[in-house]
This record gives C-alpha cells, structure tokens and sequence, in this order.
C-alpha cells in the first residue's frame, strides 16, 4: 500500500488579490527589418506595472519550458524592490484590470507598493476590485481609480463547501468507503456526508475568524473610511464607492495616466512588469537553459519555487490526464544539485501547495533534509503549506508565513469510490476468486483496491491500522524537521495542533508550525543573515522543470507533464474552475493506486 497525501475539493469565496509589479527596463526593440531602433522619449517616466493577466508563483511555461513573460510573484518582489530606489521613475501606475490572487500573496504586495509609496507616488486603477485587490489598493497606492462600469466587490469573506454524498451514494449508488484519522480533519465529508461535521466546521471558522481580522485591519489602518461596516456590505458601483471613500476617482486608464504623468511631470510612460514590458536581457540564456535543463541562473541564494500538488509523477498516464504541480523526480533533482553546488550557500523554497502523495512527500523530507545539514533552508508559505505541503516545509530551518497565509491539517484520510453497486441495478455483477477460498474475507482483502467491491469490517480496521502509521510518521517528521538550531518540540506539542485543524499563519506562529510573520522578502533576508552574506547578494530563481532534452526522454519525470492535451479533464477544469485544479489533483494518488491521504480538508481560495 501507498499511502498519499491529499485535499478534497472545496472552494473558498472570499477575497483574491491582484499583485502589482514592476519590471526591468531592457535591450530597444528594431523598428524594422534594417535593424534601425525606433527612436525613445526621454524625460521623467511613469513605470506602469501591469498587473491585469494575474500575478501567479510560477508563470506558466511556453515553448521549450521557458515563460513568455516574467511575471511570477517573485520576480514582482525583485523587480518593486529595484524601483523603489529607481531614478528613472517619477511615479508608478499600477494597472490591476479585474486580476486576482491569492490573500497571503496580496498582503505582500500591499507591503511592497506601500514600500515604493514611500518615496514616491503609487496609483491603481482597476476595472474591478475584489476584496483583496482593494487591500492592496487601499495599503499600497496614493490614489485610487476605477472604470466607470466597473465594480467595488468588497463583500466579505465566505466559505463555501460543496457536499456530495446523496448524489454519489442515494442517486448515483456508488460505495464511498473513506476513513479519518484526526477529528477535524474533514476531508472526506464532502463525499460522506450531507453537511459539516461540528469540528470541521470549528476549524474552518478560526481560519475564517483570522483571515477577516486580518483583512479588516489592513484596510482601515490604510484607509480609515473603509469600516468593516462598508467593506462586507458591497458590491459598490463606482459613483458610490467614490462617495464612501473607497476609491478616489471614476475614470478609464489611459485617463489615469494622464492624470498621474500631469501631477508627477513624467513626459512618458515605461511599462515594467506584464503585458508590453521591454524584453528582458536574459531571453536566450533562459532559452539554452531550458535545453539542456540547467538552474535558471547561479547565485549565492538559490530560489526553488514548489507550487501545485504533490505527485510521484506528474500524472500523465493517470486517468486525470497531465497535471504538473510538485513532481518528486524533478523537485529531488534539483534539491540534489543545489546541496553539492558549493557557489549556492542557501535555499529558499517558495511553497503554495495543498498536499498530495504521502511517498513523494516522504522522499522530497529526505532530501530536503539532507541538504539542510548543509547549508542553511528557508520556507517561505505562500497562500498555503497544508498536509503534504506543511510535510515539506517542516524540513526549514525557519519557516516563514503570511497572517492570512494557511497553514497545518496534520492529519490522514483515506479511501475509494465503489462502484459495484452501481453496475448491480444495471445488470453487471463481479465476483472475485480468491487463491485461499478457506480463508474468511480472503475475496476482501485481495481485492481491496478494487472498485468493484466494498470493503469489509476487517478490511476497514487493517486500513484504519495502516492510515494511523501513516499519521504517526507524519508527527514524527514534523518533530525532526522543527527541531533544529537549538528549537526542540515535543510529539505531544505538535499533536495538539495536529487531527487535521487548518490554521491561519498568524495562529501557526502562536502554535509553533511557523517562526516568522513575513512574506518572500522576510524569508530571502534570513537566508542571506544565515548564511552570513552581504545584503546585496543575488537571489538565483531555479526552474523546477527539467530541461527539454529529459523531457523527451521516456524515462523521465518531466515528460509526463505535456501530455495534458485540450480534451484532458484537468485542462477542461483547469479553463472552467482553474482554482480547485491543485485541490482536485492533490487526490489524484488515490484514483491511482494510493489508499492513504494526508489531505488539507478544504479547497481554500479566498479572494
């Protein structure tokens, strides 16, 4: 048996945030096929950070494995952190459209402009602000504008889970066997049960209660208008919201930036980050990079982004189709490379992930441990680092985490979808034969994994047995992985925070799962204070993937990440509901031989 760690799909409807960036001024285009450079205005210039297409942790790759555009949330972090101190730029015209992101990754954004803000003037216009979009408007920028069609969506924070067992078991008649270890787990009740059982429902609403204090305060500390009374009481037409004092101005974007380069004196526009940036100098290298699977770039501080769900491989045979997220294959090779690179002297692993298989998880501890005992490691928790995702992270020496970041469901879930009682009523009966028919339960037991069964009580407990191992060496890992630069925890003190309860970052670091409030930046900062290096010292982002050349090979893991074809359920999924995509392939092991889950209880995407 496998075991595998998972998270069921639920949907979290609250806020999204969209992230401001700032690119890079590179090389001039050609004007024409001479070669001749089109002629550039010179003067003080606006940096229009684009924003409108999202701002995801990894880009999605394009030809060759290589992003079209550089607009992940780290090089957002790199690239605000450069224009702050920026000569060139009078001002910064952030376009946020109707994009959106996840909270944790908002928080920081907010922290970022409100840094540039600083020293000079910031402006959002948006064609729609969610709930977080706004907090990142209100902390970060000087003024505020909204299309005069466009909406002010601050409606407060809400979950919403989606339980289906009377269409799986009374309609569809289907067997749902799944059991639990950890009370509050919660992860197979969308499949079991008609509605929440008390302590799922507990552990959600102290993440929901943490989350909104968060939020509340982040938008009346930056814009004392904004009560909680106005910003749970939307959706707001823009005249309206003008009059509440949630946003400044109703007007189109090009009207401004007009206005901005009229108050800045800027004579020109300089579009940074996103959609019409200036091509960046390092296009080839990344390129050849991509070819022949090399690190992205070398530096003293190593850059690991681990994003998606957690696999053995990435899928493409399964019966999901192709599903990328976090492959144990290429996450280990590249973990193995940075601990013998003697120019890296630390890593910082960027984590937003939900979990998924327990032996991959397993295997990505170890090495992650290994390197650990080499140099110094750093987690930094984007939107969340839950079941599998927590199990990777435990391995850092710090472990850093936004307040409304998500954190924890230590706990194990497993299970199967029968169908034989399905095939029953239409006619279509499987008998199995065992090769002891004198045992009793021998039939059972063989053929467990089979769908076409159910399991028996004795089937039931030996399974039980096996998750509750699974569980304990879950604890356990997390007991090695916290204790470390003179920092001891107890099984005990790891297991009151354990049974599968989900918590804000902020509660995590009251708990003990975290050790710092802060974002990518904060985490970057202590890998370079432990490593004893300079504060200038360059962060090298290490593509996970493997190159071209070992993705055409058979054998290898990457390969298996291009198959996901436009008729692929995941890709169907992934254009209709792209959110519950990581929480719907965290399950995947299970539809693929793994009995066991170690799973974050709900889809949480707040936006």
């Amino acid at each position: 048996m496998r075991p595998a760690l998972a998270a069921s799909a639920f949907v979290l409807s609250s806020a999204v945030l969209a992230l401001g960036v700032v690119g890079c001024e590179g090389r001039p285009r050609p004007a024409d096929a001479s070669g001749t450079e089109a002629p550039r205005k010179s003067g003080p210039a606006v940096a229009v950070m684009d924003l409108s297409g999202g701002l995801p942790e990894q880009d999605k790759a394009g030809l060759f494995g290589v992003s079209g555009a550089k607009k992940s949330f780290d090089e957002a972090l790199r690239i605000t952190t450069e224009l702050r101190d920026d000569k060139k730029s009078v001002g910064v015209m952030v376009k946020l459209g109707s994009a959106q992101i996840g909270a944790a990754r908002a928080s920081e954004l907010a922290e970022m402009l409100a840094g540039i803000k600083a020293v000079k003037k910031v402006y959002c216009h948006a064609d729609a602000l969610s709930n977080t979009t706004l907090m990142v408007a209100a902390k970060g920028c000087s003024s505020i504008w909204i299309s005069p069609a466009g909406e002010v969506e601050a409606i407060g924070l809400a979950a919403q889970v989606v339980y289906m067992r009377r269409l799986l078991v009374d309609e569809l008649h289907l067997n749902v066997d799944f059991l639990q270890v950890g009370k509050f787990k919660g992860a197979e009740e969308p499949l079991t049960r008609d509605g929440p059982s008390p302590e799922a429902r507990a552990s959600l609403m102290s993440v929901l209660t943490d989350m909104r204090a968060s939020w509340v305060e982040s938008l009346a500390t930056a814009r004392p208008k904004a009560t909680a009374e106005l910003v749970e009481d939307g959706p707001w037409s823009p005249p309206r919201a003008k009059e509440l004092g949630l946003v400044d101005e109703v007007g189109y974007f090009d009207e401004a930036l007009a206005e901005v380069k009229k108050e800045t004196s800027g004579v020109r526009e300089r579009v940074v980050f996103g959609s019409g940036a200036d091509a960046q100098e390092g296009d080839l290298d990344d390129l050849v990079r991509a070819l022949t699977g090399e690190a992205a770039a070398s530096g003293p501080i190593a850059l690991v982004r681990a994003t998606g769900s957690i696999s053995m491989s990435a899928g493409g045979n399964g019966i999901l189709g192709g599903r990328g997220g976090i492959v144990e294959k290429d996450f280990n090779r590249t973990i193995a490379k940075l601990e013998k690179d003697d120019a890296v002297k630390a890593v910082v692993v960027r984590i937003d992930s939900p979990g998924g298989s327990a032996l991959a998880s397993d295997l990505m501890w170890h090495q992650l441990m290994k390197l650990r005992k080499k140099k110094p490691l750093v987690f930094s928790v984007g939107d969340m680092a839950a079941s599998g995702g927590y199990y990777l992270a435990c391995t850092g020496d710090y472990i850093f985490a936004e307040p409304m970041s998500i954190v924890g469901s230590i706990g194990v879930v497993g299970g199967k979808i029968g169908v034989g009682d399905a095939l029953e009523r239409v006619g279509v009966h499987a008998e199995t034969f065992p090769a002891n028919p004198n045992k009793p339960g021998a039939a059972s037991r063989a053929a467990y994994e089979s769908p076409l069964v159910k399991w028996d009580e004795p089937t039931r407990a030996r399974v039980l047995e096996s998750m509750t191992g699974v569980y304990e060496l879950f604890l356990a890992r997390i007991v090695e992985g916290r204790s470390t630069r003179g920092r001891e925890i107890s099984r005990d003190k790891v297991a009151e925070s354990a049974e599968g309860r989900i918590f804000s970052g902020k509660e995590g670091k009251a708990r003990g799962l975290v050790d710092e409030l802060g974002g990518l930046g904060a985490a970057i900062a202590k890998a370079r204070e432990l490593a004893k290096l300079s504060e200038s010292a360059r962060v090298a982002v290490v593509q996970g993937k493997s190159g071209l050349f070992e993705s055409l090979d058979p054998g290898g893991g990457a390969e298996e990440s291009v198959r996901a074809t436009a008729t692929s359920p995941i890709h169907l999924l992934d254009r209709v509901a792209p959110d519950v995509v990581p929480f719907v392939t965290s399950l995947a092991p299970l539809a693929e031989g793994e009995r066991t889950a170690v799973a974050v209880p709900f889809a949480l995407t707040v936006r």
